[in-house]
């Protein structure tokens, strides 16, 4: 018999998402489309005798990210998974502690059309989307997105309520919160949603004369372009943010230094170091940076600079910079530690100190699986692969350690 074209149609499998019973879910989904545990772990990013573990309730799914990982592997409609949320003002709400209940009973009210929207209901929205970010650093992009992605139709719906300046406010929100959602679609690898996202945060800040943020999402998909190993559409991008009209110089210097590192990718030093060069002069002058930046400054210019450094062989150069970088970042950056530390323990594999190389890839590897996957989950397997070239015995100890959590 073949396998039906939606499993999801089907009770037996919806009801089980409903009840979030994750054993009979991944048994009921195996069944429904004839398929291996191996099969489905690969789906779900789950190794085999784990998938056995939780269909035969040995174990439980108790972290947000292994749940948001079957969501995504699996295919789960969201709306099934919404029973639990009912009672809160906004879906972005299951995070605690992100809003204040003055503003969560502003929100409400303004959602059932029993309060006008006004400034105040879109500074407590700003309010959220800026919390959202700070905790998207600390528990990353797998458990924030869902919550962002229903937030920005709460905020999309309240469009047509603005009028006048008010909608022109609306319309940056929603340009703001779809970077947002870009970006996060970019850390979990998904490029064509990620750039999907970008271009119509793109077209939402032009729609309301917001420079700044069209210069940011310019830049950004610079960035996509680097992660995709393509330097000369990382330098065009780059420069092109850099040249928009209304950029504020927090937003150029990240430009600049993208468009640096499109040079560095492409092994042409000389134009590398010159942009990175320009890029510091201007982020050590900036006065301020945009809210979407809040995290940016000169410990994360160094770090960038070490990626610059990583392309070109300067393992030296890269192990100084990331490690100043590094320094400066606080423990709630939790993602960017991960993925820094990373570069930085394939800085030191590259210089061949295989002791430091393996410290520098402990030290981060839980963070790493648990808020850095994809990226810096697979640079550390890139340092497992240095170091067993080289023949260093930390090469076998790291890789070991990384199929452990695999």
């Amino acid at each position: 018999m073949e396998p039906e074209l939606d499993a999801w149609v089907h009770p037996e499998l919806r009801a089980a998402a409903a009840a979030e019973d994750w054993a009979a879910l991944l048994r009921t989904w195996r069944r429904l489309t004839r398929s291996s545990q191996s099969r489905l772990g690969a789906l779900v990013g789950l190794a085999q005798p784990d998938v056995s573990a939780i269909e035969n309730r040995r174990r439980a799914v108790t972290s947000a990210e292994v749940r948001q990982r079957i969501v995504d592997g699996l295919g789960v409609p969201l709306e099934l998974l919404g029973t639990r949320q009912e009672a809160l003002p906004l879906p972005s709400l299951v995070l605690p502690g992100v809003v204040s209940e003055a503003n969560g009973e502003r929100l409400a009210g303004v959602r059932r059309g029993g309060l006008r929207l006004d400034a105040a209901s879109v500074d407590a929205l700003d309010a959220l989307l800026a919390a959202h970010r700070r905790a998207e650093d600390t528990v990353g992009s797998r458990v924030v997105a869902p919550l962002v992605t229903a937030q920005f139709k709460e905020v999309a719906g309240l469009y047509g309520q603005a009028r006048g300046a008010l909608a022109d406010r609306v319309v940056r929100l929603l340009a703001e919160y779809a970077q947002f959602l870009a970006w996060m679609a970019q850390d979990q690898d998904d490029a064509p949603v990620a750039l999907g996202w970008f271009d119509r945060s793109h077209d939402w800040a032009l729609e309301a004369g917001y420079g700044d943020l069209a210069a940011t999402t310019m830049s950004m998909k610079a960035h996509l372009a680097w992660s995709g190993g393509s330097g000369r559409r990382c330098v065009r991008l780059g420069e092109a943010a850099a040249a928009m009209p209304g950029a504020s110089e927090a937003t150029r210097a990240m430009a600049v230094q993208m468009a640096g590192r499109g040079y560095a990718l492409e092994g042409e030093h000389d134009e590398a170091y010159a942009r990175l060069d320009e890029a510091q002069r201007i982020i050590a002058n900036a006065a301020g940076a945009p809210p979407w930046l809040y995290f940016y400054g000169e410990s994360w210019f160094a770090a960038q600079r070490g990626m610059a450094d990583l392309h070109l062989g300067d393992w030296e150069g890269a192990v100084g910079h990331l490690t100043s970088g590094l320094a400066g970042f606080a423990p709630a950056f939790r993602r960017d530690r991960a993925w820094y530390g990373s570069c930085l323990a394939h800085a030191y594999a590259g210089a061949g100190e295989a002791e430091a190389a393996l410290t520098t890839a402990l030290g981060v590897i839980g963070d790493a699986s648990e808020v850095g996957r994809p990226h810096a989950w697979a640079e550390l397997h890139k340092v497992g692969a240095v170091l067993l070239r080289r023949g260093a015995r930390e090469g076998r100890t790291l890789v070991d350690t990384l199929a452990q959590l695999d």
